[in-house]
């Protein structure tokens, strides 16, 4: 019989009392900075740059949005400048890579070490990052059952956000256990 995983909620109503955006980037970027000094990499004005682009909300971003973002302040700007400094940024473990919607988000934990999940409000397209480090070490465990080495995982949720749903007028927001 498998183990059942138990996710530890994310508290948003707490989460949005205390969001500050501002304070949000400013955590980032000093992160970054840190980081990169750290380990002796180079954070150029071009990688912070989309760095910031990917920060300023908290909805996951393609690759072309932050071409025609970027071109706004540097027309030479090409596809390849995005793509070096997405792949340096999710090296130096600065920003996510959102598989199901093929964008980005920055990561508010880069200082840390942890495992996150992400959660994709399918209304208003925020995506929201949780530490899922429980969730990751029972995956790591049930597969050793199997005999099977996992070499990537990657936990992402669609689903409605809270502030989606009480916009909408749901009331009492359910997980719909087929679903699992």
């Amino acid at each position: 019989m498998a183990n059942k995983i138990t996710i530890k909620p994310v508290d948003s109503e707490q989460m949005m009392r205390r969001h500050n955006h501002s304070d949000c980037l400013k955590h980032v970027l000093q992160a970054a900075e840190s980081i990169c000094l750290a380990r002796n990499i180079r954070l150029t004005q071009a990688r912070k740059r989309v760095l910031e682009l990917i920060c300023a909300s908290h909805q996951a971003i393609g690759a072309y949005q932050l071409l025609d973002q970027l071109k706004q302040q540097d027309n030479k700007a090409k596809p390849a400048t995005i793509y070096r400094a997405l792949d340096f940024l999710m090296d130096a473990g600065l920003v996510h890579k959102v598989e199901s919607l093929n964008a980005y988000i920055g990561c508010l934990s880069a200082d840390q070490n942890h495992h996150s999940a992400i959660l994709i409000c399918d209304h208003c397209h925020n995506a929201y990052e949780m530490d899922a480090r429980h969730c990751y070490d029972a995956l790591h465990d049930n597969s050793k059952s199997f005999g099977f080495k996992p070499s990537q995982v990657i936990i992402e949720m669609h689903g409605i956000c809270k502030e989606c749903s009480s916009r909408m007028g749901i009331i009492n927001q359910s997980v719909d256990e087929d679903c699992f």
